[in-house]
């Protein structure tokens, strides 16, 4: 919101939210509509796109281990909520939507870097949903001419994620709270980290050019989890030790996945500039200010 306000500060924009992870300032100066709702209520949907000239569908429900507790859950609020937010904007006559989808968990354990042109192996009810979600934004850009920028997020992070699920919010937690750090594994999986204010102008851009298909955003590089613990720890410093303990590997993750950017930047010039040492020196930042 930030991001679009600063572009174009005459912009009306309408938050839909059912509350269940906002971090408040992270939208920044000026005022919005701030619509209290949830995607799996057509009426709802269908109320507030109203008047409305572009969508950015980002609500879903992921995170894969509870998917795999809950498959239910991940249909009805990933696969039917975007099914609503389409058959809303076709009713409303939207012409274009831009949606998050996944990308490790579209493909499991396989071949990398994953790109747009391989086939879609989801190991997790989470990805099956996203799945679903791709297919029927295809189909209603070939029965309505509704068309959307399928945008597969890698693993995001960056400030305001304090209720996030994501390993690096995860991790920033355990630490503030002093608590030991478990390791799922032998810290060998390897995730592409993308830093938000990158993932937020790869948005902005898919849907300034109103990109039609589906295309992976993330830095292009894998971190391994061992990684990722040795520059966290550089970031936080002695101050903040870090106590880490192993435990099995969890049913469903995946071990080793990173994107192929390319797409992305030939179609709408998406192009990350935020390194993982920085990115992570943001997060920590606004972390510890949340704390104070």
């Amino acid at each position: 919101m930030r991001r679009i306000r600063n572009r174009s500060p005459e912009t009306e924009l309408v938050v839909f939210d059912n509350g269940s992870m906002t971090v408040h300032g992270g939208a920044g100066e000026g005022t919005f509509i701030d619509e209290e709702g949830d995607v799996r209520d057509l009426a709802a949907v269908r109320r507030v796109v109203s008047g409305c000239t572009s969508i950015v569908h980002l609500a879903g429900q992921t995170r894969v281990v509870e998917s795999i507790q809950d498959p239910e859950l991940s249909f009805e609020v990933n696969a039917r909520g975007t099914l609503n937010v389409l058959l809303a904007a076709r009713d409303a006559g939207i012409r274009h939507v831009v949606l998050a989808s996944t990308g490790g968990a579209m493909f499991g354990d396989g071949s990398n870097p994953i790109h747009e042109g391989m086939l879609p192996k989801p190991s997790s009810p989470y990805g099956a949903s996203k799945l679903a979600m791709e297919a029927y934004a295809h189909a209603f850009a070939g029965s309505y001419g509704l068309h959307s920028a399928v945008l597969r997020f890698a693993n995001v992070y960056g400030p305001y994620s304090g209720r996030k699920g994501s390993v690096i919010a995860h991790l920033f937690r355990q630490i503030l709270a002093h608590e030991p750090i478990t390791i799922y594994g032998d810290g060998s999986q390897a995730r592409d980290f993308v830093f938000v204010d990158d993932l937020c102008d790869g948005i902005i851009q898919a849907m300034d050019a109103a990109a039609s298909g589906i295309f992976h955003l993330g830095s292009g590089s894998p971190t391994s989890l061992t990684e990722l613990l040795e520059k966290v720890g550089h970031v936080v410093g002695p101050d903040w030790p870090l106590e880490v303990r192993h435990a099995p590997w969890r049913v469903g993750e995946v071990r080793r996945t990173y994107t192929d950017i390319s797409k992305a930047g030939e179609a709408f010039r998406y192009s990350p500039r935020t390194g993982l040492d920085a990115g992570l020196q943001a997060t920590w930042r606004w972390f510890l200010d949340r704390e104070r």
